[in-house]
Formats: structure tokens, C-alpha cells, sequence
């Protein structure tokens, strides 16, 4: 049979998509967001700016919660503008194993920064979890992720607890901004986005799941209460809710089993998380269509799960781990259809990534000249690991973008989430 005219018609494959008008949906679910309109994109103003100049040799205290970590210490960056970091220390956060307090949390903070607190004035606090940022840079904790269990911060301002978590010990003079992983990852391409002479600047996620964060320069700013300045407002698209697009009938089965149907679509077809399982289910559609092996087939319609690192191993072909797909259940032909149908996964999700790039590019304005482009700062597991997704991105990129005569520079900053809290933190209020 012919497999990619079949993934053609399951919506998986990038030929199946128009580009451009996914990037004219995509803003137009933006200006919806932003004028408080229905859309599936929240647009949520982070209140930071990237206008400031990063200043060498200033020390800024740093927090990264994300996952189940904590991480905190001492940045300033060189003449170089490179991060150095000092009197760091990573430990689990409080509440992972146990129901913690907020004093516990809060404790953890403290006790990793009093002992540096005449080094810094500000605190850059890179919070991952699902938080209302407010226009004074705090952040309201709406409900925790990754089985945190801290049910006394919900609700909470948590850089407002932080500082009288510190009055309390008598550190007082403080400041403190919380952003999100995105907002950072964006706000990391600063520095070096500087000395190449960026008009603007971009921070996309693509990982277990993908965000995106984008500099508005044209949208009536006025309208979003709390504006950093008169010109622009850093806003945390929240892209992987975007819906506004066709689905194929698998994608949609998945998404009906999910834990949260109807939501976060555009992120069930393109993050790590779910495109092992799709590329299973995808394959076990294809065995009705005989398409494999007898005894491919069988174990294949046995099989209750598939990691995205087992099946992109095996299209790889890296000699890393590929589980039951590298056993003798399955022919050499079995595994031909198995990359196949993975490299169409992977083939879609790269298209869709650029769309949303593009949008991003489009929507804040800037870029019309080359050497002035957009620094787009490019971070997440998926994205790098993923055989052939930077690639693939890559060779979609200059069509969209040059029909439109913008031009931008990706960039990979590593340990984005200091990197980005250290420059909020330098530079929000200066």
C-alpha cells in the first residue's frame, strides 16, 4: 500500500497542511488573545521588557523551580556577556514526596540565599508552574503540576511570600520578578541577541510540551494594564493550545482519551510526550491495512505503549535502546514502515513548529531587515533530540518567513531558565 498517501489522508504528514493559512489562523487566534476576544491562545502579558541593556559584572540571585527541582544561587555575566554562576545548589523542591507548607517551601529558598545576601539586590525567579503573572512581576500560583503538593501556596503570591519569607530572617531591600520557562527562554536570547544586533527577540519550548513567547511592538499596548514600557510588552503565547487547525481522526481519538480533552491540541501534535503514542496508534491502524508483517502485526496490536526515545532511536538508528521494536517479532520491512510513519510525525510536527515560529515573528512586527533579524532562542528536549527535527524545522522556515521578507537568527542558550530569570532580574528594574 502506499503509506504516505494513507498518512496523507490521516492529517500526518506536512503535505497535508496549508502553511500560510495555518500562519494567518494562528494570528488571528493571537489578535483574538490579545484583544480579549474567544481564541484558543491566552496571550498573557509576562511584564517583562527586553529593552534593557544586561550589564556585566552585577550579581543577581537566581531561582529555578521547574519540574521537581529547585536550583538557586549567584549569576552576573562577563564582558563577554557570558553567565557565571556561583554558590549554586540543586535540591528537591518540598512537597514532592510529602505534603510540605508554604514555610517549608519557603524555608528551602532562604537558606539557599541568606548566605549570599549582600551580594544582590534582585532576585530573577523562573517559576514553571501554571501561574497569573501580575503587573508588580509576582506570580499567582494557580494549581501545581508534576504531583507538587503544596496546597497552601495555591492562590499565593509567590514572590510576595518570598520577600516576607526573607523579612522574616531580616534580609530586607529585596526585589523579585517570576516569569515562566518560556518568558525566560526568551528572555535569554538577550545577551547574546544584543552583540548581533536583534530587532526582537522569541522564546520557543518544544519538549515534553511546547510554548511559545514573542515580543508585541504593534498591538495597542495601553490596552494590557501593567505595560513594562510604552513600546512593548513581552507576551506568553501559551501555543500549544492552539486549536484552529484540522486534526486527524487519530489525533483526535488520542485527544478524546487524554486527560484533558479538547485542550492543549496543537501541543498533542507536536511535543515529546505524545508522539510515541500517536506513532503507535498510527501503526496499529496500519496493521488492519495489512501493511505489516504477521507477527509484526500481532505484537504490534498487543502493545499498550510506545515512548517517542524507542521509536526515534530506531529511526535514528543510533544503537541506543529501541525496546521490543529491534526484537525478531519484527521484519527489516516492519521497521522500514515503523520509521516511515514516525518520520511523517516528526515530518508534521516540524511544519507546524515553524508555522508557529512564523506567527510569533509576524505578530511582533520587527525583523524587515537582515542585519537587524529576530533572535529566536530555540530550547527543549524535542526539539534537539529528535532525529531530524532541527533540521526539518529549518528547511521550512526560509519559505515562510521570506514571502514575507523577515528574517530572523536561532540561537540554542544553554540552562535557559537562568539564563532568562538572571536577565529579568537584572534588567526589570533598572
Amino acid at each position: 500500500m502506499d503509506i504516505q498517501a494513507w498518512l496523507k489522508a490521516q492529517m500526518v504528514a506536512a503535505d497535508a497542511y496549508d502553511a500560510d493559512g495555518l500562519v494567518d489562523r494562528f494570528l488571528s487566534e493571537m489578535t483574538g488573545g490579545l484583544n480579549g476576544e474567544a481564541s484558543s491562545l491566552a496571550m498573557i502579558p509576562a511584564y517583562v521588557s527586553t529593552t534593557g541593556t544586561v550589564p556585566a559584572d552585577t550579581p543577581v540571585a537566581v531561582i529555578d523551580a521547574g519540574g521537581t527541582n529547585l536550583r538557586m544561587g549567584i549569576a552576573h555575566f562577563d564582558a563577554e556577556r557570558q553567565i557565571q554562576l556561583s554558590s549554586f545548589n540543586k535540591q528537591s523542591i518540598p512537597g514532592r514526596d510529602a505534603e510540605a507548607s508554604a514555610a517549608e517551601f519557603y524555608a528551602v529558598l532562604v537558606d539557599a540565599l541568606a548566605p549570599v545576601q549582600d551580594e544582590f539586590d534582585a532576585i530573577g525567579f523562573c517559576f514553571s508552574y501554571p501561574a497569573a503573572i501580575t503587573p508588580d512581576f509576582d506570580g499567582e500560583l494557580l494549581h501545581w503540576t508534576k504531583e507538587i503538593k503544596i496546597p497552601e501556596l495555591v492562590g499565593a503570591h509567590i514572590g510576595a511570600g518570598l520577600l516576607a519569607a526573607l523579612e522574616e530572617r531580616g534580609i530586607s531591600g529585596k526585589q523579585v520578578v517570576v516569569l515562566n520557562d518560556t518568558v525566560a527562554a526568551l528572555l535569554a536570547g538577550v545577551a547574546e541577541g544584543q552583540t548581533f544586533g536583534a530587532s526582537s527577540y522569541v522564546g520557543l519550548i518544544l519538549g515534553t510540551g511546547t510554548n511559545t513567547a514573542y515580543v508585541e511592538q504593534n498591538h495597542n499596548i495601553g490596552k494590557l494594564e501593567g505595560a513594562h514600557d510604552a513600546g512593548s510588552q513581552v507576551i506568553n503565547v501559551e501555543s500549544g493550545g492552539f486549536a484552529d487547525f484540522e486534526c486527524g481522526p487519530i489525533d483526535r481519538e488520542l485527544d478524546s482519551e487524554s486527560e484533558n480533552p479538547g485542550k492543549h491540541v496543537f501541543e498533542k501534535t507536536i511535543s515529546g510526550v505524545y508522539m510515541g503514542p500517536l506513532a503507535l496508534r498510527l501503526m496499529q491502524a496500519l496493521v488492519f491495512e495489512g501493511a505489516f508483517s504477521k507477527s509484526g502485526g500481532d505484537t504490534l496490536a498487543e502493545m499498550t505503549e510506545l515512548s517517542t526515545i524507542e521509536i526515534d532511536n530506531l529511526c535514528a538508528d543510533n544503537g541506543r535502546d529501541v525496546g521490543i521494536l529491534g526484537t525478531e517479532r519484527f521484519t527489516e520491512g516492519d521497521r522500514a514502515i515503523m520509521k516511515e510513519v514516525f518520520g511523517a510525525v516528526v515530518d508534521r510536527a516540524a511544519l507546524l513548529t515553524a508555522v508557529n515560529i512564523t506567527a510569533a515573528v509576524v505578530k511582533g512586527g520587527a525583523g524587515q531587515e537582515a542585519d537587524q533579524p529576530v533572535c529566536i532562542n530555540i530550547d527543549g528536549s524535542t526539539y534537539y533530540k529528535t532525529f531530524q527535527m532541527p533540521e526539518k524545522v529549518q528547511a521550512h522556515l526560509p519559505r515562510l518567513l521570506g514571502t514575507r521578507g523577515l528574517h530572523i537568527r536561532c540561537i540554542q542558550v544553554d540552562d535557559a531558565p537562568v539564563v532568562g530569570a538572571a536577565i529579568a532580574g537584572l534588567t526589570t528594574f533598572s
